[in-house]
């Protein structure tokens, strides 16, 4: 009998709904949040008391803090907490008005942040808990267009990077979730923002549309058994690749940037000067 408590933002749709589904299905318990709570009320219908949903917009600190104090009351503890909530913006670097990018890092990065703050105090507490962040494989490997969502996931990259030595002596682990492309409606209205193009662009938008169209993409239902194995696991990894074709976009992006590195060292070491030991002040 299973008897993890799971914490899953984004939960109406998407991998969030998959997941959900899964734990609930093998006799976990899950709080079920998203920004319309009616989106994830059909949960309760299905499974009962083992569900709570909740209303929970994570650009909203109040209602974070209220969420976890309210779902750990309710279930006594949290195991898994899982932020999957976020949206990508459509648009190149130039393109972007700053309020949606800041709009955007608020969702994806401070809203992941949020979430993780609220939960810490708790599972230090209960000296265990395990912290997913979902990351993508775009914040390995980025890519013209999406540049925008494609920083806010390498900013999740070095925070759950950091976070995890952090927590380690208090029993909790830390893994990045860096799915490829999949078959989700995370290309839908609800779930990206377009913003206007400037004509001197249009080349390279419709190049980029054009391989986007063409992409192979994962069925999202087969990475439920993926997900179930990693909060098992004894020793789980701090990052793990949803999906076949990530790992060889990753290996071929970090050979380049090694060679380049490696061509430069020279300069690079005489950049260094003369070694001091010093303070953090550098830092």
């Amino acid at each position: 009998m299973y008897s993890k408590v799971w914490f899953i933002t984004g939960a109406s749709r998407g991998f969030g709904r998959i997941w959900t589904d899964a734990a609930l299905k093998r006799g976990d318990r899950v709080v079920a949040t998203a920004r319309d709570e009616a989106s994830v009320a059909d949960l309760a219908d299905r499974f009962g008391d083992a569900v709570l949903p909740l209303a929970l917009d994570v650009t909203d600190a109040d209602q974070v803090r209220n969420a976890v104090r309210q779902a750990h009351a309710h279930f006594g503890k949290l195991d898994v907490v899982v932020n999957n909530a976020g949206y990508s913006l459509v648009g190149m670097i130039e393109e972007a008005a700053e309020a949606d990018v800041h709009a955007l890092f608020d969702a994806n990065y401070f809203g992941t942040l949020r979430v993780i703050q609220a939960v810490l105090p708790l599972l230090r507490q209960q000296g265990s808990g395990h912290i997913l962040g979902v990351s993508s494989s775009l914040g390995i490997v980025p890519m013209p267009l999406i540049g925008f969502y494609c920083a806010s996931k390498a900013a999740v990259e070095s925070l759950h990077e950091s976070l995890a030595p952090e927590v380690e002596p208090f029993g909790i682990k830390v893994t990045l979730l860096e799915p490829g492309a999949y078959a989700t409606d995370f290309g839908s209205p609800s779930s990206l923002k377009m913003v206007p193009g400037i004509d001197a662009y249009d080349d390279l938008r419709k190049r980029v549309f054009d391989g986007l169209s063409g992409e192979e993409r994962g069925d999202p239902q087969a990475t439920a058994e993926a997900i179930l194995k990693i909060v098992d696991a004894e020793e789980p990894p701090l990052r793990f690749i949803f999906g076949s074709e990530t790992l060889p976009i990753a290996r071929a992006a970090y050979t380049e940037r090694l060679s380049t590195w490696e061509a430069w060292e020279a300069v690079s070491n005489a950049a260094q000067g003369e070694p001091t030991k010093g303070d953090t002040t550098s830092l």
